[in-house]
C-alpha cells in the first residue's frame, strides 16, 4: 500500500468525519469493511444467573447484556481470555449498563444508562457475565463501527449564469464539496447547490482518489483507533497473502 493523506473535517472520540487522498474506491471500501469486522472488540458472551425473579427470561436479559458496548484497550487481550463482571440489582427500579462492575477496571460499559430491565418491588437480578473478544464478523456485537460510510470528495465548476427561465428544481448535494482548495460540508447550504450559487450554472464532479468518510464509535474505542486498527489489519492480511503466494 502507498502513502495517502488524511484530513479531518469534524473530530471526536465518538464520531469524525475526514478526508483520505490518494486510495482507490477498492481501497477505500476495504477500509470501510475493516472497521466493521475485522477490528476485536470485548464483549458479554456467557451469562450465568444466580437469581431473576423479574418478568423477563434469562436469554432476553443475555441478548441485551450482549449488545452493551464495552471499552477494548488496544493490545491488552488475546482471543482466548475473558474477563469477568457482575451485576447485582434489586427492585424497584431500573437495571442500567452502568451497574455492571468489571473484575478489570480497563473494561467497563462504555455507555452507563442503557437500560437492562425494569425491576418491580421484591424482584431482583442477580448474576455473572464473561466477555470474550470477537470480530464483527463472527458476530454483530463485536461491531465497534455502528455507522461507517464513505462518499467520493466533489468539486463544484461554476459554468457561467443560469438560463432565465430555467427550471427552478432542487440540485441536492451530500457529504463534503472542494471549494478553491477549501473543504465545505453540503449541511452548510442545506444539501442544495441552489443556496450556494444562486442563479448560477454548475457542474459536479468526483475528485479521483478522495473519498470522505463518516465513522461512528459504539465506544468501545475512540474512532481514530479504531480506523488505525482497521488498517493495520488490511496491512496484516496483504503480508500473509504475499507470504502465501511465495510459498
Amino acid at each position: 500500500m502507498h502513502d495517502f493523506e488524511v484530513e479531518f473535517i469534524e473530530r471526536g472520540d465518538r464520531e469524525s468525519r475526514f478526508l483520505v487522498r490518494g486510495v482507490t474506491p477498492a481501497l477505500a471500501n476495504g477500509i470501510r469493511r475493516a472497521m466493521l469486522a475485522d477490528v476485536p472488540t470485548l464483549s458479554i458472551d456467557n451469562v450465568r444467573f444466580i437469581e431473576n425473579s423479574s418478568v423477563m427470561f434469562d436469554e432476553v436479559i443475555a441478548l441485551r447484556l450482549g449488545l452493551v458496548p464495552l471499552t477494548t484497550p488496544e493490545g491488552e487481550f488475546d482471543e482466548e481470555d475473558v474477563v469477568t463482571l457482575g451485576l447485582d440489582v434489586e427492585g424497584p427500579g431500573t437495571a442500567y449498563s452502568g451497574d455492571l462492575v468489571s473484575a478489570d477496571a480497563m473494561v467497563e460499559p462504555a455507555d452507563k444508562n442503557v437500560p437492562i430491565i425494569e425491576l418491580k418491588e421484591d424482584q431482583r437480578l442477580e448474576l455473572e457475565a464473561e466477555a470474550v473478544l470477537g470480530r464483527g464478523r463472527d458476530h454483530a456485537k463485536h461491531q465497534g463501527g455502528v455507522a461507517v460510510g464513505y462518499r467520493h470528495l466533489q468539486t463544484v465548476e461554476v459554468l457561467g449564469d443560469r438560463e432565465e427561465y430555467a427550471a427552478d428544481e432542487p440540485e441536492m448535494v451530500r457529504g463534503v464539496i472542494e471549494e478553491d482548495g477549501e473543504l465545505v460540508s453540503t449541511e452548510e447550504f442545506d444539501n442544495d447547490l441552489r443556496n450556494r450559487y444562486p442563479d448560477q450554472e454548475v457542474a459536479v464532479r468526483d475528485v479521483p482518489g478522495a473519498f470522505v468518510f463518516h465513522v461512528e464509535s459504539d465506544g468501545s474505542m475512540p474512532v481514530e483507533e479504531l480506523v488505525l486498527r482497521a488498517v493495520d489489519t488490511l496491512y496484516h492480511r496483504a503480508d500473509e497473502l504475499e507470504e502465501a503466494v511465495a510459498l
